[in-house]
């Protein structure tokens, strides 16, 4: 028989670790107080009140440490709680995850963001210092959102970058210059959709670099341009899943928000739900179609899991909402969940969006037959009764990390929407 005590083993180790009476080495690892050995000696990782940025540098430490069970608790713990600094903060977050190929869930976060936005990604920071493999993850992608020549320019950029001796004009080249390159970019030319490039692109930006290409490659590539019924042996890869503006109409009917609004919304939820899975947005109300009392919000959606609500507030260019991956309901209650977050966006633009997790998940949701979408207590939406119009409405922050609106002023409703996400099993 035998009787584990690792609680009080763990206890009196971390005694041991604070006690600096007894000792004949010391080990220097780094300002106080230090989590790592914590960890080591006791088990306990403390979270409360320290920065994101030292939670990245906890993580790249037990990585180097082959702490595997500290390894994945923070990178589950960062992607789900702090993925909007570690997006505001990406070129430190990729340098981290780059490292190692044991942060896998970092790494797929980070491609996920410069798949879905390369645009804003990639002016936050060097592109040219992503590593061959952070490269080659991204263009593999069928989903992300460029167009294939930007690909292309991109790819060579980064070839350029790691060839600084090389001038940008390939028609100065030497022979060696061309072979320098193929050899730096040997991975990621296969990876390139040249085939769904236009032939004015390919003739101003593919042709000056024919030499970096296999010659029969090459030749059908032309050949395709000249005969579009002309045959490849070479694997064609489909064209990406661009998300345009037609295609984005198909997802969701909204009469208060546009593309660009949808897209960021869709990005973070793809954050919390199963990336198996494409999503589209089924309307359950529209307060200038339905009313806008708490009566018939509950009559058309409550018992509905996964809802995004959008609020236009009258006499402003503000639309403020929230993800609520729980089901809204009738009776009054405070519901739970770590996956709920709530939003802003001005004038419709993205570059000033503010996007907020829960803090406290205990107090997510409040349901109540007198309120309509109700976050927390930091949205609130409500009336005198439940067949009136909403007349009890501001904005504050409490229960979740920051604030959405400048005021705490009551607003009116100028239109609301609120739809059920429908997952749909990618081909």
């Amino acid at each position: 028989m035998s009787t584990q005590f690792f609680s009080k083993l763990s206890q009196n180790y971390i005694e041991l670790l604070k006690d600096s009476e007894y000792y004949d080495v010391t080990i220097e690892v780094g300002e106080d107080p230090d989590f790592v050995l914590e960890y080591i000696y006791g088990g306990i990782l403390s979270l409360n009140g320290q920065d994101t940025l030292d939670f990245l540098k906890i993580l790249a430490a037990a990585d180097i440490l082959c702490l595997q069970e500290l390894i994945n608790y923070l990178q589950k713990y960062l992607i789900e709680s702090k993925s909007e600094w570690m997006e505001q903060h990406f070129e430190f977050t990729q340098q981290i995850s780059s490292q190692s190929n044991n942060l896998l869930e970092l790494q797929e976060f980070c491609t996920n963001l410069m798949v879905q936005s390369p645009e804003k990604i990639f002016k936050s920071f060097d592109f040219t210092s992503l590593s061959e493999s952070s490269l080659i993850s991204l263009i593999k992608s069928d989903d992300l959102q460029m167009n294939e020549v930007e690909v292309w320019e991109h790819v060579l950029k980064w070839g350029l970058a790691q060839n600084p001796t090389l001038i940008p004009d390939p028609s100065t080249w030497t022979d060696d210059d061309f072979n320098k390159m193929k050899i730096t970019l040997q991975n990621c030319i296969p990876l390139v959709r040249f085939f769904c490039l236009s032939s004015k692109e390919f003739l101003y930006k593919v042709r000056p670099y024919q030499k970096l290409l296999n010659n029969q490659f090459y030749e059908e590539l032309l050949n395709s341009y000249l005969d579009p019924n002309s045959v490849s042996i070479h694997n064609i890869f489909r064209p990406r899943k661009i998300v345009s503006l037609e295609s984005t109409a198909q997802i969701i009917d909204s009469q208060i928000v546009n593309s660009s609004i949808v897209s960021t919304i869709l990005n973070r939820i793809n954050k919390t739900v199963n990336k198996k899975f494409e999503y589209k947005f089924e309307l359950l109300l529209r307060g200038s179609r339905d009313g806008f009392t708490p009566k018939k919000f509950h009559e058309l959606c409550d018992g509905k899991h996964n809802t995004v609500t959008f609020i236009k507030i009258k006499g402003t260019e503000e639309i403020v909402g929230g993800y609520n991956p729980l089901t809204w309901e009738s009776h009054t209650f405070m519901a739970g969940t770590k996956k709920s977050f709530i939003f802003s966006f001005k004038n419709k633009n993205i570059k000033d969006a503010i996007i907020s997790n829960v803090k406290n998940s205990e107090c997510a949701i409040l349901c109540s037959n007198i309120s309509g979408p109700y976050f927390g207590s930091d949205i609130i939406i409500c009336a005198s009764s439940e067949s009136v119009n909403y007349n009890k409405n501001w904005c504050k922050k409490k229960y979740y990390e920051k604030s959405i609106r400048e005021t705490t002023d009551p607003f009116s409703i100028e239109d609301y929407e609120v739809f059920q996400i429908i997952q749909i099993k990618k081909r």
